[in-house]
């Protein structure tokens, strides 16, 4: 068995007098107490190393990601959801006054922009968003009352249920798939959507959510091998606490799948969705597009983000090995870990957090993986 190694151009350490630690094998950077990273050397685009200090508050709630990553236009029901997003620090610090005005703001926009709401949904599924406006009222209202006896747990329970219908209602805004995939990838699966997958693993169940409206070829390829079995009875080759498990490497020399059609090893491009752009890019990372602090759809913020495994050497050499990134936030600032824009993210485990994490201390293994819902979005190549 083999499994993908990698190596990156390491940076430069005590830059401001800062001290840092680096892992390689991905070529990230640990940064135990200061709270920055440095960027690496000779980047395109970059004359000189820069440091900078990670977001106070980014967001690394995997259900969250995957709303905000959905392709909608409605700045109304966006600017709902930024509110109960938001409330979390406000909850977290006991800021009373400031979570009255935001579930507050978030009742009056919910009433006020309910046409506007309504609109951006197609016609024939607005009578699905009648009961989904009833349950949103009814748990801002309760989410009022809980405010007034300041019920911490209440008011986590009831942002928690008003996010998940409103991610309901955005979905109802998805107008089919949102653009077109390069002609040459119409040889692999592809995700024209969602689906989630549940494995079993020996230490207990996971739950995933893959994205195929952001990489719909890693994720088509992925959904396309659970429903083969291939992961079936397939152990973690690799297991790093705060840092990566990883699997798909099959027994035998063979380092990914290997067609039965064609006979031939199924190649996966690298595949970025940028925020702002109409469709992904293909092939490159985003800093050899000079892109480097642009933000991916799907960032590597969250526990459990799913990626695809590839040789250091060629960004289209992918297959079936994958990782799910064990997210330290402490030791990896949510977009500033510097595997952004070098490996395609396609999705986020939703559940399970905690058996991904034993499994981060000790290995372990996959007993079988199976498409639970979303099967139907995933589009087989014809012959």
């Amino acid at each position: 068995m083999a499994r993908f190694q990698y190596s990156f151009q390491t940076a430069l350490a005590g830059l401001l007098g800062v001290s840092f630690s680096f892992v390689l094998s991905f070529g990230w950077f640990l940064v135990p107490s200061a709270q920055a990273a440095v960027l690496p050397l000779a980047m395109p685009g970059i004359s000189q190393p820069v440091a900078y200090l990670p977001p106070g508050d980014a967001i690394t709630d995997p259900r969250a990601l995957l709303r905000y990553s959905l392709p909608i236009d409605s700045p109304e029901i966006r600017n709902v959801q930024d509110n109960l997003e938001g409330l979390n620090y406000a909850l977290r610090t006991k800021q009373w006054g400031r979570a009255k005005r935001e579930i507050n703001k978030s009742a009056k926009l919910i009433t006020r922009k309910r046409s506007a709401i309504l609109e951006a949904i197609p016609e024939d599924r607005r009578s699905m968003a009648a009961p989904l406006f009833g349950k949103i009222d009814a748990q801002l209202e309760a989410m009022q009352t809980a405010l007034e006896s300041k019920d911490v747990d209440s008011l986590w329970t009831g942002r928690r249920t008003t996010l998940g219908l409103i991610g309901e209602l955005e979905y109802l805004m998805v107008k089919g798939f949102p653009y077109e995939v390069p002609a040459e990838y119409d040889r692999l699966p592809q995700l024209k959507g969602r689906a989630t997958i549940e494995f079993k693993m020996n230490e207990g169940p996971v739950t995933v959510v893959v994205d195929g409206y952001s990489a719909p070829v890693s994720a088509g390829n992925f959904v396309d091998l659970v429903k083969r079995g291939f992961y079936d009875g397939m152990t973690f080759d690799r297991a790093e606490e705060n840092y990566v498990l990883q699997t798909g490497d099959p027994d035998g020399p063979e380092v990914g799948f290997i067609d039965p059609k064609t006979k031939q090893y199924r190649a996966i491009p690298l595949e970025i969705l940028v925020e702002g752009d109409d469709a992904p890019t293909y092939g490159a990372t985003l800093e050899e597009l000079g892109r480097f602090l642009e933000k991916p759809v799907l960032p590597f913020n969250s526990f459990g983000a799913l990626a695809m495994a590839r040789p250091e050497s060629d960004p289209d050499g992918g297959s079936s090995q994958f990782f799910f990134f064990l997210f330290e936030p402490e030791l990896t600032p949510a977009g500033l870990n510097l595997l952004d824009g070098r490996y395609s993210v396609f999705g986020y485990t939703v559940e399970g957090k905690e058996v991904l994490d034993k499994l981060g201390h000790q290995g372990g293994k996959i007993l079988s993986a199976k498409v639970i819902d979303g099967l139907d979005n995933l589009v087989t190549p014809k012959g």
